[in-house]
């Protein structure tokens, strides 16, 4: 049995993480993590971080990995992961020193460590592509790792989702339908 991989994409504060871990405890019975990319360098990410780990409540195990999420995910052992999230994961990538082609190529290294886990393995993800072309050469090859990161991502999922506004729409298999719960 091969895992399934679901991405949510979208804006900062679009609901896009909130969906997700929603989606992963109504969806799957068994134990769950949650792998954190985010590193709380500061007082006010650190309250972020605590906040956000009081939320999820005993629901998730949390991981916090900003770099080897691969291994995060491939060790886990869980029914679901939630990865949150790849465009934090492919920042700290690059600002580590890592060059494009070597964070594309963890890029589908997650991927095959998502389709081998015995879980499904949800992937939220910034849209950073709809905004202003940034000003910085950093700035310009993070938005572009990203998209081709997202791209890749959302081409071998099993679902894809697209938050906006706090409303989240079904990009693939198809839009959902009247009825149809996600």
């Amino acid at each position: 049995m091969s895992g399934r991989l679901v991405v949510v994409g979208g804006g900062a504060r679009s609901g896009k993480s909130r969906f997700a871990l929603e989606a992963a405890q109504r969806r799957v019975l068994g134990p769950r993590v949650f792998i954190a990319t985010a590193e709380a360098l500061d007082d006010e990410m650190r309250e972020r971080a605590a906040r956000h780990r009081a939320e999820r409540g005993d629901a998730f195990t949390t991981l916090e990995e900003p770099l080897d999420v691969c291994s995060s995910v491939a060790s886990s052992g869980a029914a679901a992961i939630v990865v949150d999230c790849l465009t934090l994961w492919i920042s700290n990538l690059l600002l580590a020193g890592r060059p494009a082609p070597s964070i594309l190529a963890e890029v589908e290294r997650l991927i095959g460590a998502a389709r081998a886990a015995r879980a499904t393995t949800w992937i939220v993800t910034n849209e950073v592509g709809m905004g202003v072309v940034p000003e910085t050469p950093l700035g310009r090859a993070f938005r572009d790792l990203a998209g081709r990161a997202n791209q890749l991502v959302a081409a071998a999922a099993d679902e894809v989702y697209l938050g906006t506004m706090g409303l989240i729409l079904r990009l693939k298999p198809s839009a959902l339908s009247g009825g149809d719960a996600p």
